[in-house]
């Protein structure tokens, strides 16, 4: 029964588990339409952009031959202005008058001028075409970004679809899997049947075992009273020799939880480097920009510790890496015995007198913001709450420096924490775990809220806030990473408080020198163990094992077709069977029938025969007596006809009828009953030797099918990751995306701003031209006047 409600709670899981996986094929296909819906939206954009940028080339060429036309008009100008010139050189020979030095000065002026503006329209059409040139790479950019999203979604549907195909041949698999095991279920009932016979009998051994040992204590113990004078198990002071044993499972428990605790200290290592390094550039970015004005000493001094940090981070993974690598199979590891601890608690001491160093000026700079013209009240109180946040955070650390330190004495003394102290430092050190974790956790939800006020402020430069988004991601996984510390620690504190190696008969702890004699004992045992292995036959080795194993495996799946269709015939087989045994039994009893009808014709006619061969008198009286017989013959038939009885039992139904001789026909169908049952019996005793063979095969396929289970799990574990991680890279993009197209919105509108500037400067430079040829042509008419 305990194994029916084992499966029916695994297959519950299952079905959660696979309405959770189609939950998340309809949020992945959502998001797929969604950026097709994107992807076309983009094109459309795309195609608007390609319009505007034809219209705007159109101008740009329509711009470029008016400037062609206006170009040819400033050389007939040119031309003009040089003609009158020579005309005004030969009117010199001539003699000059004030009035024409006055021309010539004005002429000169406007020459000048317009030569400025002639540069200047260079520069322009210079600055135009570099933007055109500019806009092109970008557009290209865009394009080639557009086809490459496509190709990401259609990757993405690629992957949901044969994420849809597998769960839906898991669901097939798994529901054939749920029909066959309930028909071993049902087997495994009748077997649990037999194992509770099995059990009363191996209880009642039991209690025959129980009272044979209990006779020989009695004997062993008189003997030892007798025979042992001294008994150094009484005391605990001459029990220094009695070495505890090597305890392999928990050596490896803890080099797999100090290999988690490795990964998570490495984690907590890089979330300080973050926090430290993005709060130094947050003192030389605010209040003041170090860049434009000299920050206070204050913040000099701050800064200068926070550059330092790494110097105080960094040997709390170096020294926690070398603790674990001192851990192995072939070691002991407890208090006593683990030196490297010791390390690892001066480094983290080190870096807490460092939170201590740099607390005063933590608080210092916070008031200094304070202390800005432009801090709001709000702002005022953030501060306040993240002064007192980061004093809770430094007295937490301490809290956790002094625990630590004490787990490190019994590594240098041995008699410095006893062990009942122990389990009480490791559940304080859980509880100082939790509490650093709430107070980062509220530091980050301050740090948080001060952002959001802070970017309402007009004295906010990107720089700032770009640096304050890295302080608070560095926050978060601060934050995330404690908690899971601490979430990890309360798991383990069971491991942690049970004491796993102890001498018998004592409560002491143990010390190195029985550390020692453990793993020299243990040596021992391995080179006998390996000299017992030489002398002994190899087994199988490993890799053909697993060889084995793999197509063990495989070729479950492919018989699973061949055992279903097994079952189905052996179905057919028994009930045909059955039907054969109903058929014989009754061909039996027919032939029985036959016999004795076939001895009473003939007892009939041996009968006639004498009243034949008798007197011719007595003839007519034997044939009325054959007659008579006849009659109640027939009588007698149709009276058992009605009597007729209808037996049934479980190998088919028996019809039996009266007769004379109905005694004898019981025994005979009894003797025939018997037989046909023990041969019925040797049957069913070879089919439950092979329902055995069955049910170990199943039990076999049972657990490949497990771990095929716990294959598909990791696999549909990778799989979500993968998914996440394309969700996030589709908000990146769709991100990337919306700030490339701001980008393209405001240089596209500077362009128009710069065009219009430019029709201006057009506008102008013609009317200037119109003006200087008007007064060219009034200038020439007052020489040839003159």
């Amino acid at each position: 029964m305990a194994n029916v409600t084992d499966l029916q709670t695994k297959y519950s899981k299952l079905a959660q588990e696979y309405s959770k996986l189609r939950a998340q094929n309809q949020v992945l296909k959502k998001a797929v339409v969604d950026e097709q819906a994107n992807s076309t939206s983009l094109k459309e954009q795309l195609k608007q952009r390609d319009q505007s940028l034809r219209k705007q080339e159109q101008e740009m060429d329509s711009l470029s031959f008016r400037n062609q036309q206006l170009a040819k008009r400033v050389e007939l100008l040119q031309e003009e202005l040089a003609a009158s010139e020579a005309k005004g050189k030969k009117g010199k020979n001539k003699g000059d008058s004030p009035s024409q030095h006055h021309g010539l000065q004005t002429q000169s002026v406007f020459n000048e001028d317009l030569q400025k503006k002639i540069e200047e329209n260079e520069r322009l059409h210079i600055q135009f075409y570099e933007a055109d040139e500019q806009h092109k790479r970008s557009e290209a950019e865009l394009r080639a970004r557009l086809d490459e999203l496509e190709r990401e979604t259609e990757q993405h549907q690629a992957v949901v679809d044969g994420l849809t195909t597998k769960y839906v041949e898991t669901n097939e698999r798994l529901q054939s899997d749920k029909a066959r095991l309930e028909v071993k279920a049902q087997t495994l009932e009748r077997e649990a049947k037999e194992c509770r016979m099995r059990t009363e009998e191996c209880q009642q051994q039991l209690k025959r075992c129980q009272s044979e040992l209990r006779r020989q204590l009695k004997q062993s113990s008189s003997v030892i009273q007798e025979k042992v004078p001294f008994n150094d198990t009484k005391f605990s002071e001459y029990n220094s020799l009695n070495v505890p044993s090597h305890n392999r499972r928990h050596q490896l428990k803890a080099r797999d939880v100090s290999s988690q605790a490795l990964s998570f200290i490495q984690d907590l290592v890089a979330a300080l480097l973050n926090f430290h390094t993005y709060t130094e550039q947050r003192v030389h970015i605010y209040p003041l920009d170090s860049s434009i004005e000299t920050i206070s000493p204050l913040n000099q001094k701050f800064s200068q510790y926070l550059h330092e940090n790494a110097a105080y981070v960094r040997p709390l993974e170096d020294s926690f890496l070398h603790f674990y690598q001192s851990i192995s199979e072939d070691t002991v590891t407890v208090l006593e015995t683990v030196v490297t601890l010791k390390t690892f608690a001066e480094n983290f001491s080190s870096y807490t007198h460092f939170l201590q160093k740099i607390l005063p000026y933590q608080l210092k700079s916070l008031e200094e913001e304070c202390e800005a013209p432009l801090c709001t009240a709000a702002l005022t109180a953030k501060n306040q709450e993240l002064q007192s946040d980061m004093k809770k955070v430094t007295s937490v650390f301490e809290k956790l420096q002094s625990y630590i330190n004490l787990l490190a004495l019994p590594s240098v003394r041995q008699d410095a924490v006893p062990q009942s102290s122990t389990s009480a430092v490791f559940t304080q050190l859980a509880a100082c775990l939790h509490s650093l974790h709430d107070a980062i956790k509220e530091m980050s939800k301050h740090y948080n809220q001060k952002a959001t006020i802070e970017q309402d402020l007009p004295t906010v430069t990107q720089k700032l806030s770009t640096t304050t988004e890295c302080l608070l991601g560095s926050l978060g996984s601060l934050t995330s990473v404690t908690g899971k510390i601490a979430t990890f620690f309360s798991n383990n504190l069971d491991f942690f408080t049970s004491p796993a190696y102890s001498p018998r008969g004592s409560t002491a702890t143990l010390n190195p020198l029985q550390a020692e004699a453990m793993l020299a004992n243990k040596k021992k045992a391995a080179a006998y163990i390996h000299a017992i292995k030489k002398a002994r036959p190899q087994s199988v080795p490993y890799r053909e094992a697993l060889s084995n194993r793999r197509i063990l495996t495989s070729s479950t799946e492919s018989r699973e077709g061949l055992t279903q269709q097994v079952q189905q015939s052996q179905e057919k087989i028994a009930r045909l069977e059955q039907e054969k045994e109903h058929w014989l039994l009754e061909a039996q009893l027919g032939k029985v029938r036959l016999e004795k009808e076939n001895q009473r014709i003939a007892d009939l006619e041996a009968q006639l025969a004498a009243a034949l061969g008798g007197s011719p008198n007595s003839q007519p009286a034997a044939a009325s007596r054959l007659t008579q017989s006849q009659e109640e013959a027939e009588t007698e038939q149709k009276a058992t006809g009605k009597e007729t009885t209808l037996c049934t039992s479980l190998v088919g139904m028996l019809c039996t009828t009266p007769t004379n001789e109905h005694v004898g026909d019981e025994e005979s169908r009894e003797q025939l009953i018997k037989t046909h049952y023990m041969a019925r019996i040797g049957e069913l005793t070879t089919q439950l030797q092979i329902s055995d063979s069955k049910a170990v095969h199943f039990h076999s396929e049972c657990r490949a099918l497990a771990k095929r289970l716990t294959i598909a799990e990791k696999a549909r574990e990778t799989l979500s990751e993968e998914v996440k991680v394309a969700n996030q890279n589709i908000t990146r993009l769709q991100d990337e995306l919306a700030t490339t197209k701001r980008s393209y919105e405001d240089q596209l509108s500077m362009m128009s701003d710069h065009l219009c500037s430019m029709n201006e400067t057009l506008s102008k430079q013609r009317e200037e031209i119109d003006t200087l040829k008007l007064g060219g042509k009034g200038n020439a008419k007052k020489n040839k006047g003159r």
